[in-house]
């Protein structure tokens, strides 16, 4: 079968016509050879830059310790290495350990009734707050003494905390202290270190002597964080108390020095306590397109920037939560929803009035299987 003929531009011979669709040819080839090239170069320089300078290095340990806060924290080997990864976490374990050692100067002085000078303050006030990379909500509950530790009411799983400001009709609910979480996909009912509640120990997975990470209230409603333990917390008549770390604002000083330090971006909840004594908590949304997260020095900047004298981080990641009116204010990152959690922060108009149940009495703790739900 005959080839047809090559059809003519007009006005040109056919041969030059089939040399200008030739070259034409050509240059498309030799342009996409082009791009590919500039493409590899640009990706090779890339990687010379994130494995071989300083700010690339930033950036990988930003990216490692972000992945560190997540249920993929082994991918975070990919970027610095096994050991460099091991290494990391036992350093910020030990770092998260010296800052819970420096003295508190009790700088707070509580007010028989909280009143600014403008008037009485609000009981309990949400403000939006937002950065570079971050979108959450700043909490500010003039009386320390209306929170109060909540835990879940049925044994073998824990409870969202929309459950529990129905349950017990709370003006608000924020997420509390860490738990046991195989996989992240735990059932939410054991709980890490200690957890009190009306000044008794619910549970405690040390002895009495065991030093703990505490975030907690004492009867004074003095905002109590640090190493403590356990016989420690009953002296000092501490009421409410959950664990968790670091402390990182002590006597108005922020213990964090840079973002490097900053354990990485991600969902953050964490507790705060101004010189008056009015409590703070930064509700921070993360892996979300409106809001990658935060790290603790953008938070310990939030918190100093409204007069903070203490503060301490919470639970955070897919755990973070806010609840008002029965209604999640922020949004949650976990793919399953809101998590079902053994504490959280709650606070009422009457919280003496409360009836929390230890729901872990009586349990050997040991028999617990945090994965069955």
């Amino acid at each position: 079968m005959a080839t047809k003929p090559i059809p003519a531009t007009p006005g040109l011979p056919p041969r030059t016509a089939k040399a200008i669709k030739r070259r034409r040819r050509f240059s498309f080839w030799r342009m996409t050879m082009y791009g590919m090239l500039s493409c590899t170069l640009a990706v090779i320089a890339g990687l010379c830059w994130f494995f071989l300078t300083s700010s690339g290095a930033s950036v990988r340990y930003m990216m490692a310790d972000t992945l560190i806060t997540t249920q993929h924290r082994s991918w975070a080997a990919y970027l610095i290495g096994n050991a460099e990864l091991q290494k990391r976490v036992e350093a910020y374990w030990k770092r998260f350990d010296d800052m819970g050692k420096e003295p508190d100067k009790g700088l707070v002085q509580l007010q028989p009734e909280p009143e600014l000078a403008s008037g009485p303050q609000e009981p309990i006030t949400v403000e939006p707050i937002s950065g570079i990379n971050y979108a959450g909500y700043l909490v500010t509950i003039a009386d320390p003494k209306s929170l109060r530790v909540v835990v879940p009411n049925k044994v073998g799983k824990g409870e969202k905390v929309t459950s529990m400001v129905k349950r017990t009709g709370a003006l608000l609910g924020i997420n509390g202290g860490g738990f046991v979480d195989p996989e992240w996909k735990g059932n939410g009912f054991q709980p890490e270190g200690i957890v009190m509640s009306g000044g008794r120990i619910f549970y405690n997975d040390g002895d009495m002597n065991t030093l703990q990470h505490v975030v907690g209230i004492d009867r004074d409603g003095r905002m109590i964080a640090g190493n403590f333990k356990a016989s420690e917390l009953l002296k000092m008549g501490v009421q409410e108390a959950v664990s968790f770390s670091p402390r990182f604002i002590v006597n108005g000083v922020g213990l964090i020095k840079n973002q490097s330090e900053g354990w990485g971006v991600a969902p953050r909840t964490c507790m705060a306590q101004t010189k008056d004594g009015a409590i703070l908590f930064a509700i921070i949304d993360g892996r979300q397109k409106h809001s990658i997260g935060a790290t603790l020095y953008d938070v310990q900047e939030i918190f100093l920037k409204h007069g903070a004298v203490t503060a301490a981080n919470l639970d955070g990641g897919s755990s973070t939560v806010l609840v008002r009116n029965n209604e999640i204010v922020n949004k949650p990152s976990s793919e399953y929803g809101e998590r079902y959690l053994p504490t959280a922060w709650l606070a009422f108009d009457d919280p003496a009035g409360v009836k929390i149940t230890n729901i872990w009495q009586g349990l050997d703790i040991r028999q617990i299987d945090p994965s069955k739900w």
